[in-house]
C-alpha cells in the first residue's frame, strides 16, 4: 500500500536513510562504489545500460562490466597524476564511453564535469577555465571546440578519432588494469560540478556533495516511483542537471539499469524505443511531451497502456499535457519542481499518497521544508499570497547546497535559500508555480502568472507551443503577449488570432488573456530546452525604448 505523504514526512529520518541506501558512510563514500561497485557485487551480470543509436543499433553493458572499465579509466587518470579533487569533463553524446568516463571519473575520487554537447567553444572555454579542468573525453564531431583553451587539458578522443597530441580512447584503457581500489571521499566533497544557467551573468559553477546522492535516491524513489523491474528511461541529457542527477547517478545508486538514446528526439523515435525496450517509466521534460502531443494520438496507439508512469521537470507541466497522457497514453503523468543548486524538491509524488491538482507542483520531497516567504522581509506567507519559492535549511536535512563555488550567493539569506520562482501555497499544503520572479506580469495592478495563459493557450486545437511575457504599456504597465507556434495545419491570421484571445479569455478571465499575439516558427529555449522568455521580454522592451 502506498503510503501517505503527511506520514512519510513526520516519519522522515534522514541518518536511518544514509544508512539503509548509502553502501557505506559519510566519513568513507565514492559515487563510483554507490552507483556500480554495491550492485556488480551481488550480481556482476546484472544490466546497468541499455543503449541505442540513432541508427536502431544498441546493446547492453552490466554493472561487471562498468566496473572494470571504470577501473581502467581510473588507472589513466592516475597515471597522469589526476585524482582527487580534480575536474575530468566530458563532452559525448549518450554513448555507453560517457558512462565509463563517469563512473571512471569518481573512482578515482575526482570530479565529474558534464560538457553537454550543443555547446560552442566559448561556453566550454567559460566552463573549463572556471573549473580548471584537467582532462577531457570527447569524440571526432565535437574535438574541435577544445582547440582554443585557455587552459591545457589533456584530450583524450574516442572511437578512433584521436589527433595528434590526443589520447586514443580505446587504445589507453586497454593498456590500463582494471583493478583500481575507489578513492574513498567524505559525504561533503563534491563529486560532480555543474554550471547554472542564470538568467544573468555567466553560468555560475555548483559543487555537488557526495551527501547529495541519498537525496537523489530519495526523489528516484518516492517521486519518480521507480522500482527494480522497472525499465527506465529519462530522455534528459546528462550533459545538464536532471539528465545527471537522475539519468545516471540516481537510478544507478539503485541497482536500476539506465537507457542512452543516441539520437535526435522525435516522436516516432520516442515511441519506437518505448516499445523496442519494453519502457515502464519514462521521465524527461514538458517541451517533449508537448512535442508528443503535437504528434497526435494515432502514434501514440501503438504504446497506450505501457508506460506505468512518466515524470516531468524543468518548467511547469501544462494540465492539457496531463489529461492527453491519460487518455491516448493510458498513464500518470506527474510534474516536479527542482533546480541545479537544489535537485528535486517539489513533486507530486509517484509512490506517496497526496492529492494532486493539475498545475500544481505538488508537496514537498520528505527530507525538505519548502515554504512561500516574502522576498524582502522573509516573512513565511499564507495560503493563496504569491511569494518566492524557498527552502528552510534549518529543517531540510537533505538540502545539500553550500553556495556558488568561489563566488558570493544572494540566494543563500538566513535560514533560507531562495530560488527566485514566484508560486502561491494551497489549501491542502501543495505549492502551485507562478512564474520566475522576472518572468510575472503586471497589467493595470493585477498580476498575471505566464504558466496560466500558456497552459490556456496550449488547448487549442492549432497551437504547438507558446511562451508568454509582459509588453511595456503606458496605459497597463505591460500587457500579456504571446508568442505562439501553429501546428502545420494551420495559417497565421488575424482571425485566428482573435480566436486564441477568445478562447484565453475564456479559459481564464477578462484580464489575463494575450492581447498581443504574434506568430513565430520557433520559441528560444537553452540547449536543455527550457524556454527563454526573458530574450523575448526584453526584445519587447526594446522595441517600446525605440518607439518612445
Amino acid at each position: 500500500m502506498t503510503q501517505s505523504w503527511a506520514d512519510a514526512a513526520a516519519g522522515f529520518d534522514f541518518e536511518a536513510m544514509l544508512r539503509q541506501s548509502l553502501a557505506g558512510d559519510l566519513a568513507a563514500m565514492n559515487a563510483c562504489v554507490e552507483c556500480c561497485d554495491a550492485h556488480a557485487a551481488a550480481d556482476p551480470d546484472r544490466i546497468a545500460l541499455r543503449y541505442e543509436s540513432r541508427d536502431g543499433h544498441g546493446g547492453t553493458m552490466t554493472f561487471g562490466a562498468l566496473k572494470e572499465a571504470a577501473g581502467r579509466f581510473a588507472n589513466l587518470l592516475a597515471a597522469r597524476g589526476i585524482g582527487p579533487g580534480d575536474r575530468v569533463g566530458g563532452l559525448l553524446p549518450r554513448v555507453p564511453e560517457l558512462l565509463v568516463t563517469i563512473l571512471g571519473t569518481w573512482r578515482a575520487g575526482a570530479v565529474y564535469q558534464p560538457l553537454f554537447t550543443a555547446f560552442g567553444p566559448k561556453a566550454i572555454e567559460h566552463r573549463t577555465a572556471t573549473a580548471g579542468t584537467k582532462l577531457i573525453v570527447t569524440d571526432a564531431q565535437n574535438r574541435d571546440k577544445l582547440n582554443e583553451l585557455s587552459v591545457p587539458a589533456t584530450i583524450a578522443v574516442i572511437r578512433g578519432g584521436a589527433g595528434a597530441g590526443d589520447l586514443d580512447f580505446e587504445a589507453e584503457l586497454a593498456a590500463q588494469s582494471p583493478d583500481f581500489a575507489p578513492i574513498m571521499r567524505r559525504g561533503e566533497d563534491p563529486f560532480l560540478i555543474m554550471f547554472t544557467s542564470g538568467t544573468t551573468g555567466p553560468a555560475k559553477p555548483v559543487m555537488v556533495p557526495l551527501r547529495a546522492i541519498a537525496a537523489f535516491k530519495g526523489y528516484m524513489q518516492l517521486a519518480v516511483g521507480l522500482r527494480a523491474d522497472d525499465v527506465f528511461w529519462n530522455i534528459a541529457d546528462p550533459g545538464w542537471a536532471y539528465g545527471l542527477y537522475y539519468a545516471v547517478t540516481g537510478p544507478l545508486s539503485l541497482g536500476v539499469a539506465t537507457t542512452f538514446y543516441d539520437g535526435p528526439f522525435t516522436a516516432e523515435s520516442t515511441y519506437g524505443l518505448i516499445g523496442k525496450l519494453g519502457v515502464t517509466n519514462l521521465a524527461g521534460a514538458p517541451t517533449a511531451y508537448r512535442l508528443l502531443l503535437a504528434a497526435g494520438p494515432e502514434l501514440a496507439e501503438g504504446v497506450k497502456g505501457r508506460l506505468r508512469a512518466v515524470s516531468s521537470a524543468g518548467e511547469p507541466l501544462n494540465p492539457e499535457v496531463i489529461r492527453w497522457f491519460a487518455e491516448h497514453l493510458g498513464t500518470v503523468i506527474h510534474d516536479h519542481y527542482g533546480q541545479t543548486e537544489l535537485g528535486m524538491v517539489l513533486c507530486n509524488h509517484h509512490d506517496l499518497d497526496h492529492p494532486v491538482q493539475a498545475g500544481a507542483a505538488g508537496f514537498a520531497v520528505p527530507g525538505h521544508r519548502i515554504v512561500v516567504v516574502d522576498e524582502d522581509t522573509l516573512e513565511e506567507l499564507p495560503v493563496g499570497q504569491p511569494g518566492i519559492l524557498a527552502v528552510d535549511r534549518e529543517a531540510s536535512p537533505q538540502f545539500w547546497f553550500q553556495g556558488y563555488w568561489n563566488m558570493p550567493t544572494k540566494s543563500l539569506r538566513g535560514r533560507y535559500y531562495l530560488s527566485g520562482d514566484t508560486v502561491e501555497l494551497n489549501e491542502d499544503g501543495s505549492i502551485s508555480f507562478v512564474g520566475r520572479s522576472d518572468d510575472v506580469i503586471t497589467s493595470s495592478g493585477y498580476r498575471i502568472g505566464p504558466f496560466d495563459v500558456e497552459s490556456a493557450l496550449i488547448e487549442h486545437k492549432a497551437v504547438v507551443e507558446t511562451a508568454v511575457v509582459g509588453k511595456p504599456d503606458p496605459e497597463r504597465t505591460e500587457i500579456v503577449k504571446a508568442f505562439v507556434v501553429l501546428k502545420p495545419a494551420y495559417e497565421p491570421t488575424p482571425e485566428l488570432a482573435e480566436e486564441l484571445r477568445r478562447h484565453v479569455r475564456a479559459r481564464l478571465s477578462a484580464h489575463a488573456y494575450p492581447r498581443e499575439i504574434e506568430f513565430v516558427d520557433e520559441l528560444p529555449k537553452t540547449p536543455s530546452g527550457k524556454l527563454q522568455r526573458f530574450i523575448l521580454r526584453n526584445q519587447e522592451k526594446a522595441k517600446a525604448e525605440a518607439g518612445a
